[in-house]
């Protein structure tokens, strides 16, 4: 079931839901926007799919419509018996689960196959840390395409040297390759948004980017990138000497956002 505007309002009038504003919830009430994001996603007919952030279902619906099996992840228990009604005719249907995908049981959820992708309407105030935390901790989701605030996507997905280049870039590329694959206004949401999204794939690496010790590289990043405006040399004092920088072959004088994840694991190495 593809959901308009006026079918989802007519929806939420029917079971007394108002979005909620502390849920970060921006329904999709677009059926192209929900059919772009399964077609840019990939998935189809053995693919297994697990949503975050369900809502109304219309992405759910879609992902569905491709053949693909759909784990669909909701934390907000209103919404339950929505996603039923809106779900019942789907094939093959998707499995609803209740839960908060910050502390979900990731093993018990996607358990029975070796490879996931996630696709998802993330909410703007967790888009970041929940992808960060997937590709930290569920190695059995190999890929990622995700809708979210334009800024984030953006940070996700940034380049050394450029102004959204920052902490969360660095994880990701150890972890991954990423690029901004589509934009979306916010015309496609209920209620509109004040600020645009995008659209992100995030494809898992086979191995990290660099074989440096991923908690020595991040103390080290997390040093860099709180000083940025300052030199390396300043900013990683007492960390990195000047035979490290050496030794990296990594300019003392550089800032953080100039260096590569690469970089950064030759400066954790040296």
């Amino acid at each position: 079931m593809t959901l308009t505007r006026r079918q989802a309002i007519d929806l939420l009038d029917r079971h007394g839901i108002t979005p909620s504003r502390a849920l970060g919830q921006n329904f999709v009430v677009d059926p192209n926007t929900v059919r772009r994001v399964a077609r840019l996603a990939g998935v189809g007919p053995g693919d297994h799919v697990v949503e975050i952030g369900a809502g109304l279902g219309a992405l759910t619906s879609a992902l569905a419509a491709t053949g693909a099996a759909v784990v669909a992840v909701e934390l907000d228990r209103h919404l339950l018996p929505v996603l039923d009604e809106v779900l019942a005719d789907a094939v093959p249907r998707p499995t609803v689960v209740h839960g908060d995908a910050r502390t979900l049981d990731w093993e018990a959820v996607l358990a029975g196959h070796d490879e996931w992708k996630l696709v998802a309407n993330l909410p703007y105030n967790v888009a970041t840390p929940l992808v960060l935390d997937v590709l930290d901790d569920v190695p059995a989701v190999r890929e990622l395409v995700v809708m979210v605030q334009r800024e984030v996507g953006e940070r996700l997905a940034a380049a050394p040297g450029s102004s959204a280049y920052g902490i969360p870039s660095v994880k990701v590329a150890y972890w991954a390759t990423a690029h901004v694959v589509g934009h979306v206004g916010p015309n496609v949401f209920l209620p509109r948004p004040k600020v645009e999204s995008v659209l992100v794939r995030i494809v898992r690496r086979d191995r990290p980017a660099t074989p440096a010790d991923p908690v020595r590289l991040f103390s080290l990043v997390r040093a860099g990138f709180g000083h940025r405006r300052k030199m390396l040399r300043g900013a990683l004092a007492g960390l990195v000497g000047a035979d490290d920088f050496a030794r990296a072959g990594v300019a003392p004088e550089a800032r953080a956002e100039q260096l590569s994840v690469e970089d950064w694991g030759r400066l954790a190495g040296a």
